[in-house]
């Protein structure tokens, strides 16, 4: 790889660093995919020291993690409740195009990674796509409830339950965060009444 192909494929993630996310984590601040990106490899690090994740390679669940939202690069974020068929067709398309044109040895990794995440079987897979939806609740939670939409009240207690099926220690991580999540509703509607 040649120093202006490093700096081209840095030039081009870089812009997740201003790409919003539907969510704001303080008081006008929107989250950027970056921000998002960088937590679920944070907590894919956390993981590492967990018993049942022993087996697992943290450092892939990392790269999957740092790498799976760089389409966004491309095509901006579409929340969840919005991205159609076509929307996700098209930025994995340019995604793809933009990986085929690295050198040989980082195409060869992205595209590897980018398939075993695609395939959902590992427990690597597994393990990024989970963090991935529950990061998201997460940052939801920390966020003042008057920037949710309506139907985010349901959402946040039904988003991603399959992606955490696999996994013990998952499945009580989201009872906790269902649990934050159910009193942040309940402590808003007491306020307002």
């Amino acid at each position: 790889m040649t120093a202006q192909e490093f700096l081209n494929i840095l030039s081009r993630a870089a812009k997740l660093k201003t790409t919003p996310r539907h969510c704001w984590t303080q008081e006008n601040r929107a989250e950027s995919v970056a921000d998002h990106s960088w937590r679920i490899a944070l907590m894919a690090m956390l993981l590492s020291g967990v018993p049942e994740f022993e087996d697992t390679d943290m450092d892939k669940v990392i790269r999957m993690c740092l790498i799976h939202d760089l389409g966004e690069a491309f095509t901006g974020d579409i929340p969840t409740f919005e991205k159609t068929d076509t929307d996700t067709q098209k930025e994995d398309d340019l995604f793809l195009e933009w990986v085929k044109s690295f050198p040989a040895p980082q195409k060869q990794e992205w595209m590897s990674l980018l398939e075993e995440m695609g395939k959902l079987e590992t427990k690597e897979a597994k393990t990024y796509k989970a963090l991935d939806k529950l990061e998201a609740i997460i940052s939801h939670n920390e966020s003042d409830i008057s920037t949710w939409l309506p139907l985010e009240y349901d959402l946040q207690l039904t988003y991603g339950q399959e992606n955490i099926r696999f996994s013990e220690y998952l499945g009580k991580l989201r009872k906790v965060i269902d649990e934050w999540t159910k009193k942040k509703i309940s402590d808003s509607s007491e306020a307002k009444s």
